[in-house]
C-alpha cells in the first residue's frame, strides 16, 4: 500500500505547503500574542484593584474605575485580535488542505495504470477526501490552541518573574512532568490512529465497491456475506477508534492532575509569602490567576497534540499518495506526432504485469496503413494488454512499438492518443449533458457536427426522445441509461473525432444485433482508410478483417484472413465452430 512514511517525513513534506501561507502565519503568532498578552495583563489590573480595597471605610474607587476602564478595552483589543488569530487560521489550513488536495488530485491522473490497477477505488478516495479533512481539523487546532498555547506560558512566565522569582522557578521546575506525562500518552496514541485511519480507507473502499455493483450483489444473493464482511471491517474501525480515543482521552486528565499540584504548591507558597509581607494580597491574587492560566495550556496542547497524531497519519496517507512514482516523463525531445500515416510495428515486444508470470514474447507484427486488424484469442490471452501496450498505458519490458516508423517511447503520449480512437467494453461517461460526453474528445465541436456523428452512430433517435436531446443531463457514468444506450454515446464520440486510427475492444458488445448491424456499416465507413484494431469474441464481427490475429498465452500463433485461417484447419477453426457449428 505505498511507502511508510514516519511522524517527521510527514512534517517535513507538510512544510512546504505552510511555507506558501507564511505571511499568514507570522500575523497569526502576532495576533495571538496580542491577545495573550492582553488577555494576560487584565489579572495583573485586577491584582491592583485589589490591593486598592485596602481595609472597611478605605476604598480607592477612583483608583479601581480606572482599572475597570483598562480591563475594558484591554478585553475589547484582545476580542479583536482573536478574530482576527482565527481568520488568519483558517486561511493558512484551509488553503493548505486545498493546496494538498490539489497536488493529489492532480497526482492521480498523472499516476500509472498499475497503480490505479492495484489500489481499491475506495481507499483512493478516503486519501483525498476523509484523510484530508482529517488533516484540516488537525492543522486548525494546531494554529488556533498551539500557538496561543506556547505564548500563553512563555508570557505567564514573564508576569510571574516581575511578581516573585521564587515562585515562577518552582513553577518552571515542576512544569516538565507535565510535559513529560502528555509525550508519552501521545506517543501511544500515534500507532491507534494510523490503524483507525488505515481500517476507514477499507471500509470505504468496501462500501464504494458494493454500491457501484449492487445488482451483482443482489443478483448472486450476496448480500449477507456482504453484510458480515462490512461489519467485521465496520467493527475493527471502531475496536481502533475506540482504543484511540481511550488513550488519547488520558492525556487531558492526567495532565491537569498534574497541573493542579502546581496550582497547589503556588497557593501554599504564595499564601505563606503573603502572611510574611513578602507579596501583597492583590499579588498573591495575580499569582493564583496565574497558576490557573499556566496549567490551562497544557491541557489544550495535549488534547491538541493528540488531535496532530490522527492529522499526521492521515497527512501521512496522503503524502503517500503524492509521492507516487508518476508516469515517466515524455523525453524533452519527443516527437509530436501530429497525423498518423497508419502503420504500426511490433518488434520482439516482450510483456508482464508481474515479472515471474511471463505474458506477452518476443511478439512481432507489422501493420500496413488503412488495415483492419483484428485479435481474437482466449480470455487472458493478451488481447487488451496489446491493446494497453499501443497506447501506452503500459510501457513494453522489451523490444519496441513503432507507428508511422517512429518509436512511440520517443514521442509524446498526448500526440500518440490523438491519434486513436477508442471504443471499449467498459463504457465511461462524466455527468454533465449527452452533447458534452459526446464532444469529450473534440470540445470545439458544432452542434451540426455531433448530430451528424450520433446519427452515423445510430444514437440519434434514443437522444431526441430523453427530456432536453442533446442537452439532457447525465448523472455519473451515465445515470438510468442502459447499458447499449451508453455504449452508443461512445462510439458516438470517436465518430465525431475522426482519428487516423481506431481501436475497437468489443465495441458492441452491449447493444442489440439488429443495432450492431447498422454499427457494423457505420464502423466500416468509419474504418474506411483508417487502421482498425478490433477486439472481438464474436467473430461474425471480424470477418471482413484484412488480417485476423490469433492469440493464445501472449503469443500469435495463426495470422492471415478469415477465409486463409479456416482452410488451415487450426485454433481459428475450433473456435469459430465452437460458436457456428
Amino acid at each position: 500500500m505505498g511507502k511508510n512514511i514516519g511522524k517527521k517525513s510527514t512534517i517535513k513534506k507538510l512544510m512546504p505547503y505552510i511555507k506558501k501561507y507564511m505571511f499568514y502565519v507570522v500575523m497569526s503568532l502576532i495576533f495571538a500574542a496580542v491577545t495573550v498578552c492582553l488577555s494576560l495583563y487584565i489579572p495583573r489590573l485586577t491584582g491592583n484593584a485589589v490591593d486598592l480595597i485596602i481595609k472597611e471605610g478605605f476604598v480607592n474607587f477612583d483608583g479601581i474605575l480606572d482599572i475597570l476602564k483598562n480591563i475594558a478595552i484591554c478585553s475589547a483589543v484582545a476580542a479583536l485580535a482573536q478574530w482576527f488569530m482565527n481568520t488568519c487560521n483558517n486561511k493558512i489550513t484551509y488553503g493548505v488542505v486545498k493546496d494538498i488536495r490539489d497536488a493529489a488530485f492532480s497526482k492521480i491522473s498523472k499516476l500509472p495504470l498499475k497503480y490505479i490497477d492495484t489500489h481499491p477505488y475506495g481507499d483512493t478516495v478516503s486519501r483525498v477526501i476523509a484523510d484530508a479533512d482529517q488533516l484540516a481539523d488537525g492543522l486548525l487546532m494546531g494554529f488556533t490552541q498551539l500557538f496561543s498555547g506556547v505564548i500563553t506560558i512563555v508570557a505567564t512566565v514573564g508576569f510571574m518573574i516581575s511578581i516573585d522569582l521564587g515562585i515562577a522557578a518552582v513553577v518552571v521546575i515542576l512544569t516538565p512532568i507535565s510535559i513529560f506525562v502528555a509525550k508519552f500518552i501521545s506517543g501511544k496514541t500515534h500507532d491507534m490512529f494510523k490503524l483507525q485511519s488505515e481500517t476507514r480507507g477499507v471500509q470505504t473502499a468496501l462500501i464504494d465497491e458494493m454500491i457501484g455493483n449492487q445488482k451483482v450483489v443482489q443478483a448472486y444473493g450476496m448480500e449477507e456475506r456482504v453484510l458480515d464482511k462490512f461489519d467485521e471491517v465496520n467493527d475493527r474501525l471502531a475496536k481502533y477508534s475506540l482504543r484511540a480515543v481511550f488513550f488519547s482521552s488520558l492525556t487531558n486528565p492526567s495532565t491537569r492532575f498534574v497541573n493542579n499540584i502546581i496550582y497547589a504548591v503556588i497557593a501554599i507558597l504564595g499564601a505563606v509569602l503573603a502572611i510574611g509581607g513578602s507579596i501583597t494580597v492583590g499579588d498573591l491574587t495575580c499569582l493564583l490567576n496565574y497558576a490557573n492560566q499556566y496549567t490551562k495550556p497544557f491541557n489544550e496542547i495535549s488534547g491538541v497534540i493528540t488531535e496532530l497524531q490522527n492529522s499526521f497519519v492521515c497527512a501521512g496517507r496522503i503524502m503517500e499518495l503524492i509521492d507516487e512514482e508518476p508516469v515517466a516523463k515524455d523525453k524533452t525531445d519527443a516527437v509530436v506526432l501530429d497525423s498518423a500515416d497508419g502503420s504500426v510495428q511490433f518488434r520482439d515486444v516482450s510483456f508482464s504485469y508481474v515479472p515471474e508470470r511471463k505474458l506477452i514474447q518476443n511478439l512481432n507484427l507489422t501493420v500496413k496503413p488503412g488495415q483492419r486488424i483484428a485479435i481474437v484469442g482466449p480470455t487472458g490471452c493478451g488481447k487488451t494488454t496489446l491493446i494497453n501496450l499501443l497506447m501506452r498505458f503500459y510501457d513494453v519490458s522489451d523490444g519496441q512499438i513503432l507507428v508511422s516508423g517512429v518509436p512511440i517511447k520517443d514521442m509524446t503520449r498526448a500526440s500518440l492518443r490523438k491519434n486513436f480512437g477508442m471504443v471499449l467494453q467498459d463504457t465511461w461517461l462524466k455527468s454533465g449533458t449527452i452533447k458534452e460526453n459526446i464532444a469529450m474528445g473534440k470540445p470545439d465541436a458544432t452542434d451540426d457536427e455531433i448530430i451528424s456523428a450520433a446519427k452515423a452512430a445510430h444514437a440519434h433517435s434514443f437522444i431526441k426522445r430523453l427530456p432536453k436531446g442533446y442537452d439532457t443531463q447525465i448523472g455519473e457514468d451515465g445515470g438510468s441509461l442502459s447499458q447499449g444506450q451508453k455504449q452508443l454515446l461512445c462510439i458516438t464520440r470517436v465518430m465525431l473525432m475522426e482519428p487516423p486510427m481506431l481501436i475497437l475492444d468489443e465495441a458492441t458488445s452491449s447493444i442489440d444485433t439488429r443495432t450492431e448491424i447498422r454499427i457494423q456499416k457505420a464502423f466500416d465507413t468509419l474504418m474506411e482508410g483508417r487502421t482498425s484494431f478490433i477486439v472481438a469474441h464474436r467473430l461474425s464481427t471480424i470477418c471482413e478483417a484484412d488480417v485476423i490475429l490469433v492469440m493464445r498465452d501472449g503469443n500469435i500463433i495463426e495470422q492471415g484472413n478469415h477465409k486463409e485461417l479456416m482452410n488451415n484447419k487450426g485454433f481459428y477453426y475450433n473456435l469459430y465452430n465452437s460458436q457456428y457449428a
